[in-house]
C-alpha cells in the first residue's frame, strides 16, 4: 500500500480519470495542486496522466522549492516564462493526441482560449474532479484542521477579555489577528469579522472603524490555518453589560439551532437535509427571515470547498467530511447573532473539532 498521501491522491484521480473517459488532468488551481503534489508556492501547473506519471512545471522563482517540496513525485520542469506553453510543448511525450481535461471552473479564459488554438480535439473542460477527492479527509487532514481550530480559540480567549466599549472593531480585530500569528497561525484563511451593534445583522461585515458601544452584540469570525488547512470559527458576545431579553432570546434560538445540527448531522444526508436541521428550530421560533444564508460548507485546504450544506444542494456528505455548522439570525438595524463549530463526519456520528463552547459570554 502507498505510504505517500500523495501517491494515495494521484491514485484516486487516476481512477477518476479512467471513469470520466480522460487520459488526464491539467490542474491549475494551487489547492489542488498543493493536494497532489504538495507544492505550497504560488505559481505552478500541474498534469497528471492515467499512467500515473505527473509533470510539474513552474518558473524560477520556485525552482529550489520545488525541488524540495515535489522532488521526485513528478517531473520537474522550471522556466523563465511561460509555463503553460512548456508544458503544452512536453505534453506528447506522454499523452500524444489523447483527451485531456483542464479545471474549466479555475482556469482564466485566457488560458483556455490557448488550450483550444488548434487543440480542441485534446483538451475537455471539466470541474470538481480533484476537489472531489479533496472533501473526504485523511487523520493527518483532520488533526490539522483541529489543531488550527484549537490555535484559533486559543487566540480568542487571549483577546475577547480585553475588549471594552470605546474602542474600535478594527482595534479588536488587530489583537486578535496578532494572537492568531503569534500562536502559529500561517495565515489568515479569510478576512477576519468583527461585528458591532447594527452591524452585526451584516452576515459578511468585514471589519470597520465603528466604536463599540455598552450593551453591543459583537460579532467576531476569524480562522487560523495550520499545515496548509483551515479553522473557521464564529463567536458572539455582549459587550459592557448583561444581556437584554431580546438579545438573550435571539441567541438561545442561534445556539439551540446549532447544537441540533452539529449534533444531528450525519453521513449520507444531502447538504438540504443537514441544513433543515438548524433551519427548522429557527422558523419554528418565528425568525425564518433572519436565516438567510447556508449552515455550513466544508474545510480544508481552502475555507470554502465542498460539501455545501444549504438549503439547495442534493449532495450526499461523504464520510471523512469536515464542515461547519453555523446559523445566524440577523435583524437589521438591530444586529445579529452567529454561532458556528467544525466538525468531521464519521459513519459514527459527527465529531467536535472546535471547543463548542457557545455559552453566551457578557463582558462586563
Amino acid at each position: 500500500m502507498a505510504s505517500d498521501p500523495r501517491e494515495v491522491r494521484r491514485d484516486a484521480l487516476v481512477a477518476r480519470l479512467e471513469e470520466s473517459g480522460l487520459d488526464g488532468l491539467l490542474v491549475s488551481h494551487l489547492p489542488n495542486v498543493r493536494y497532489l503534489c504538495g507544492f505550497t508556492g504560488t505559481a505552478a501547473l500541474l498534469a497528471v496522466f492515467r499512467s500515473g506519471e505527473s509533470l510539474f512545471v513552474s518558473d524560477f522563482r520556485y525552482a529550489a522549492q520545488a525541488e524540495a517540496e515535489v522532488g521526485a513525485f513528478a517531473r520537474l520542469e522550471i522556466v523563465r516564462s511561460d509555463p503553460l506553453g512548456r508544458l503544452l510543448g512536453l505534453l506528447p511525450e506522454y499523452a500524444g493526441t489523447a483527451r485531456l481535461g483542464y479545471e474549466s471552473h479555475v482556469l482564466p479564459a485566457s488560458t483556455a482560449f490557448r488550450l483550444d488554438e488548434g487543440e480542441s480535439r485534446r483538451f475537455a473542460a471539466t470541474s470538481g474532479l480533484v476537489e472531489g477527492l479533496r472533501a473526504r479527509k485523511d487523520e493527518a487532514e483532520v488533526n490539522a484542521i483541529r489543531a488550527a481550530g484549537a490555535l484559533a480559540l486559543d487566540a480568542f480567549e487571549a483577546t475577547i477579555g480585553t475588549v471594552r466599549p470605546g474602542e474600535r472593531e478594527i482595534d479588536v480585530a488587530a489583537r486578535l489577528e496578532a494572537e492568531l500569528r503569534q500562536r502559529g497561525s500561517e495565515w489568515h484563511p479569510f478576512p477576519t469579522i468583527v461585528a458591532s451593534g447594527p452591524r452585526a445583522a451584516l452576515p459578511h461585515a468585514g471589519t470597520s472603524r465603528r466604536v463599540i458601544e455598552t450593551g453591543d452584540l459583537l460579532l467576531l469570525d476569524f480562522g487560523a490555518q495550520v499545515g496548509g488547512y483551515c479553522a473557521d470559527v464564529t463567536r458572539t458576545v455582549v459587550v459592557g453589560a448583561r444581556a437584554d431579553d431580546r438579545q438573550r432570546v435571539v441567541y438561545d434560538i442561534v445556539r439551540t439551532a446549532q447544537g441540533v445540527a452539529r449534533e444531528g448531522v450525519r453521513v449520507g444526508m444531502t447538504g438540504r437535509e443537514a441544513d433543515a436541521l438548524a433551519r427548522s428550530v429557527i422558523e419554528e421560533r418565528g425568525f425564518a427571515d433572519g436565516f438567510g444564508h447556508s449552515l455550513g460548507h466544508g474545510l480544508g485546504l481552502e475555507v470554502h470547498e465542498e460539501p455545501r450544506l444549504s438549503a439547495t444542494s442534493e449532495t450526499e456528505l461523504p464520510d471523512g467530511a469536515v464542515v461547519t455548522i453555523e446559523p445566524g439570525v440577523y435583524i437589521p438595524g438591530w444586529g445579529g447573532v452567529r454561532l458556528e463549530d467544525d466538525v468531521v463526519l464519521t459513519t459514527d456520528g459527527p465529531l467536535l473539532l472546535t471547543d463548542g463552547n457557545t455559552e453566551l459570554r457578557e463582558l462586563v
